[in-house]
């Protein structure tokens, strides 16, 4: 198997250590001969790459590491390039979750006027990534998880046709790691499922084992009455309280189609009343994460890099982020690996807008994804996602054009903003504080 290249592109992110300590556990299945950092904030790129020099030298000892702020230095000789960046960075994030829930409207990152705001600082980071790597590295592939997931995808797939780009989610593989413990299975990989969507605006269809046996019924069942909550061992996976709330909502939502198994985020979009409610306006998912998992593997990269050795912590491996190294085989080794990813609908979803980003199962070659087709969906989930699809591409022409009217009425299509005149409010609070990050609005 040919040894491959990687950069990291958001080398300073928290979850960048999980995803080294992914890539070396994987090392039989995923060979690797060079791993770059790349991030603009050097800084913090340095807190986290220090960490990792030493981590790569204890377990793989031959694999070459670059850490640089240099996008010539950082995207040549690359295979892949693993892009998780986020414009603004946590500080921004808060922004985005406050700035709603002083109107009463959802603050989530991905969701609502949030997830949008997120979206117009992630356009022009990830267009210039692309750009990077088609000048330096014109034959490898990026697999982007950067988000909001759904509004990027269309952007690349608007303003970049060409590019050799594949947007992919964790969220629905979390959710499969729930089912599996649900059914006292193994693994995700025994289950073969149809799923239609959006980025994180989806509903299972079918669920099987490799046998063909029906296991919809057992997990309609435990949902009817839990949602996706499990009880968590002490296996190391940390579940905080609000994702155990996430989990235990999806009852909820199941109740609205219960044909379906829906994704979790659903919540936002038919519940948003609920999670205003339950939400703390001055100490949101940012502060969470900042006081939580920013602290901590940072405080960890820290004593790796002083003490020059691993002994000792905590850092974990990002289980999660295995699909990264099966979608990257599925490419370099051309394995048809069968995976949920975020593509053009172009018929896979027959009563559906053909240039709508959706997500479905695809198998994946070294020609990319070939989407598996989905038939037609019910008028439900057609019209949600309609409405949720108009939402995003008028997102990405606003940002496109810098027009206010444009966002306005994005914000006014979300199923999370009650109205106009909140939408308009929102807006220019938005428009305010991203600044820098946004392009000029007129």
């Amino acid at each position: 198997m040919k040894k491959q290249s990687i950069v990291i592109a958001g080398g300073g992110s928290t979850f960048t250590p999980g995803i080294v300590l992914m890539l070396l556990e994987n090392l039989d299945r995923f060979p690797i001969r060079q791993i770059k950092f790349y991030d603009n904030d050097e800084e913090r790129q340095n807190t986290v790459a220090d960490a990792c020099e030493v981590i790569i030298k204890e377990k793989a000892p031959d694999i070459q590491f670059v850490k640089t702020t240099d996008p010539e230095e950082g995207f040549s000789d690359v295979d892949f390039v693993m892009a998780h960046i986020r414009v603004g960075k946590y500080k921004m994030r808060e922004m985005d979750e406050k700035i709603p829930l002083k109107y009463d409207v959802v603050g989530q990152e991905t969701c609502g006027p949030g997830g949008m705001s997120y979206g117009m600082r992630s356009i022009g980071g990830v267009l210039e990534l692309i750009d990077y790597m088609e000048e330096y590295s014109p034959d490898a592939w990026m697999l982007n998880y950067s988000n909001p997931a759904a509004i990027v995808a269309e952007a690349t797939r608007k303003l970049r046709p060409n590019a050799r780009i594949l947007n992919i989610c964790d969220m629905p593989i979390s959710i499969e790691n729930l089912m599996v413990k649900i059914l006292g299975m193994n693994s995700r990989k025994d289950l073969n499922v149809r799923y239609y969507g959006l980025n994180h605006f989806g509903w299972w269809t079918s669920i099987t084992d490799k046998e063909g046996n029906d296991l919809m019924p057992a997990l309609k069942q435990h949902v009817s009455e839990n949602g996706y909550a499990v009880n968590f061992d002490d296996s190391g996976q940390h579940v905080d309280s609000s994702w155990q709330d996430t989990f235990k909502k999806v009852k909820d939502v199941y109740a609205l189609d219960p044909d379906t198994l829906p994704n979790t985020y659903l919540k936002y979009y038919m519940y948003p009343q609920d999670e205003v409610a339950k939400a703390d306006p001055t100490y949101t998912r940012a502060n969470e994460v900042m006081d939580g998992r920013e602290k901590h593997v940072f405080g960890e990269c820290r004593k790796i890099a002083a003490n020059q050795t691993t002994e000792g912590s905590t850092l974990e491996i990002d289980e999660h982020a295995s699909y990264i190294v099966d979608l990257a085989r599925a490419i370099a080794y051309n394995t048809g690996e069968r995976m949920l990813l975020i593509v053009e609908n172009k018929g896979a979803i027959a009563n559906f807008d053909d240039t709508a980003m959706v997500e479905v199962p695809c198998i994946v070659g070294s020609n990319g994804p070939e989407p598996i087709t989905q038939g037609e969906i019910p008028r439900f989930q057609k019209g949600l996602m309609e409405q949720q699809v108009a939402v995003e591409k008028l997102v990405v022409e606003a940002w496109e054009e810098g027009s206010r009217q444009k966002l306005w009425q994005a914000l006014t299509l979300s199923r999370t903003v009650p109205n106009g005149r909140v939408a308009e409010e929102l807006m220019e609070e938005l428009i305010e504080a991203n600044g820098e990050f946004w392009p000029v609005m007129n």
